[in-house]
Formats: structure tokens, C-alpha cells, sequence
């Protein structure tokens, strides 16, 4: 059996504030932003060298689904974003005003940091450590 993860489903408020977020400030590339009704678009982003995984960016409808947006997971972090330079990354995002919830510490499996996306989601990231 071959399985794969395709897309993650990203509660956003508004489309085109969260590609100018991603895009812009992690440097994601867009992938697809196809309009399928006057209220629905597929927009994908991921990382410039993501190979599989992409993030559905899906805006909002409805009082339920409007109150997850930045809590999908209760406060945990939902997101893990692999780096190949910690430090490069780090530091981009802080001079993009990116807000960082815990500051980077050196873990058994690499550097680690915790930072908060435009609606509060929170991810790591991470290098991990070359064994």
C-alpha cells in the first residue's frame, strides 16, 4: 500500500490576507488558487521544496467554523515547519514581525522554536539534528 498525506485544511478569515502571509513572510509558494464560486476557492500553499504535504487554505463559513480559526487544536502546536538553517529562518521571520510564543532552545532532536501564524495557530520551527 502507498498512502500519502496531500493537504491540510487551514481555517483561515480571509484568502488573500493568508497567501500574502504565507508567501510572503514564510516564503511559501503558491500553488494553485482556483475560484470554484463567488464564496470558494482551492488555494493551496506549502514550503518551496515540499514535495507532498501542501496547506488547503479554507476560509471560514459560519459561526462554528469562524470560532476555530488560530485554535484549531486547542492550543497546541498544529504545524511543524522543517528547516535547513534554524538561525537564517529565525531571524527572517523576527524582522517580518513574526511573533514567537517560545523562544529557540537546543533539544536532543535539534533547535526548536515556537511562533504563531496570522491568526494564532502555533508551529514549530525546527532543524533537527544530524545524527
Amino acid at each position: 500500500m502507498n498512502q500519502s498525506i496531500a493537504h491540510i485544511a487551514l481555517v483561515v478569515e480571509d484568502y488573500d490576507e493568508a497567501i500574502d502571509f504565507y508567501t510572503k513572510k514564510l516564503h511559501f509558494n503558491l500553488i494553485e488558487d482556483t475560484i470554484l464560486s463567488s464564496t470558494k476557492r482551492w488555494v493551496l500553499v506549502a514550503p518551496k521544496n515540499s514535495k507532498e504535504t501542501s496547506l488547503l487554505l479554507a476560509k471560514a463559513v459560519g459561526d462554528e467554523q469562524k470560532n476555530r480559526i488560530g485554535n484549531q487544536t486547542g492550543g497546541r502546536v498544529f504545524l511543524f515547519l522543517y528547516t535547513d538553517d534554524f538561525w537564517r529562518d529565525y531571524n527572517d521571520m523576527l524582522t517580518k514581525g513574526i511573533h514567537f510564543v517560545r523562544q529557540p532552545v537546543e533539544e536532543i532532536y535539534g533547535t526548536v522554536a515556537v511562533f504563531e501564524d496570522l491568526y494564532g495557530n502555533q508551529w514549530d520551527l525546527l532543524e533537527k539534528r544530524v545524527k
